[in-house]
């Protein structure tokens, strides 16, 4: 349980959770006492895996399964990172944070088509839950990439 504590301290400090959390209604905060102080644990650890381990308990964890995503996504590997943000918005369709990071990813990989849909259907999953931030967010990459 130690790794999933580590992951968890990480994916809280995570910029782009944070920034989303802070305006997402629909986030799926972490148990109490799972986070541990920052630099407890300076090893090396394999964030997916403990992600992972945190998904087995609780598959509908959307904070874990972005958190998979994002990973997958920083790591490289944009097919395994799409197909966990596709669970994720399946699953919990007003993740808006999840529309906005899987459109960045797609453009990244030269999906540009992709990225415009993908943006479309979170500027509606934003505007239908209320969330003006990541609407904002979303529409500004929107109007970049249809330029």
């Amino acid at each position: 349980m130690e790794l999933a504590a580590d992951v968890l301290n990480w994916a809280l400090n995570f910029s782009a959770c944070i920034q989303f959390r802070q305006s997402e209604p629909n986030v799926q905060m972490p148990p109490a006492g799972l986070t541990r102080a920052a630099g407890q644990n300076s090893s090396r650890m394999d964030k997916i895996a403990a992600l992972r381990e945190i998904l087995a308990a609780d598959p509908g964890n959307s904070f874990a399964r972005y958190g998979v995503a994002m990973e997958l996504a920083g790591r490289g590997e944009t097919a395994a990172s799409l197909e966990e943000f596709n669970t994720l918005l399946k699953n919990d369709p007003d993740y808006t944070a999840g529309y906005f990071m899987a459109a960045q990813t797609l453009a990244n990989a030269g999906r540009k088509a992709e990225a415009v849909d993908r943006l479309k259907a979170g500027v509606s999953s934003a505007a239908r839950s209320g969330n003006h931030h990541a609407l904002s967010e979303m529409q500004a990459m929107l109007d970049d990439l249809e330029r």
